[in-house]
């Protein structure tokens, strides 16, 4: 066969994997980018009891490679008696990773906010809450729309690390068609370029979003 017709024979599997990839992304980051607001306002309180651990806790989930808090979560858990597929693993693991990377673009965006605004609505007396709710996160989420957009493809990428661990991922479909026709070269060619394609898009996406968000 030609290497197109190879591909084509291989396009339901890795569309699987594919598919695969997408849903640990998308619940990654739902529970990444709320966890990545939640230690923005930590990190940026004036309460020094709650900024340092906060700090701290982002540090360490920054510090620590993805790989391995995959690892924690599939093989070190059950020892402490908690059993993840891997499915739960990888969009726990990659969720935490992403609100430590996401909580510094969202600090970056509440700083950016006018202090003429906070102390507008201070002066409106409005209370903390009000104030986080009609002011600031409103102007902070949409400094950093951009930024986040292009950090899903991070997170998208991220998931090939769910081979490690098992996952039946894009990558890991790809290995298994590699393992039964020896073509490794074909199909890691193919998964790169489904790997290109969906950055391809998101970059456009950005630039879109970016462009309209600046008017």
């Amino acid at each position: 066969m030609t290497i197109v017709q190879d591909w084509v024979a291989w396009a339901p599997q890795l569309l699987e994997g594919l598919r695969t990839s997408l849903l640990v992304t998308l619940l990654s980051l739902l529970i990444g980018l709320p966890l990545g607001l939640a230690l923005a306002f930590g990190a940026s309180s004036h309460n020094p009891l709650v900024r340092y651990p906060v700090i701290a806790l982002v540090e360490l989930g920054r510090g620590i490679p993805l790989l391995v808090l995959l690892y924690v979560m599939y093989f070190g858990l059950p020892s402490a008696g908690l059993v993840l597929s891997s499915f739960a693993a990888a969009v726990l693991g990659i969720g935490i990773n992403t609100g430590a990377y996401t909580s510094e673009i969202f600090r970056a965006g509440l700083l950016s906010v006018p202090r003429g605004h906070i102390e507008a609505a201070q002066s409106l007396g409005l209370t903390v809450r009000d104030e986080a709710r009609f002011i600031v996160v409103p102007q902070a989420v949409r400094a950093v729309v951009p930024p986040l957009i292009s950090y899903s493809v991070i997170v998208f990428q991220a998931t090939s690390l769910g081979y490690a661990i098992s996952l039946p991922e894009l990558l890991n479909r790809a290995y298994q068609i590699g393992s039964v026709t020896f073509q490794y070269l074909s199909v890691f060619v193919l998964v790169g370029l489904f790997y290109a394609v969906i950055a391809i898009i998101v970059s456009r996406l950005v630039d879109t979003v970016h462009a309209r968000t600046a008017v």
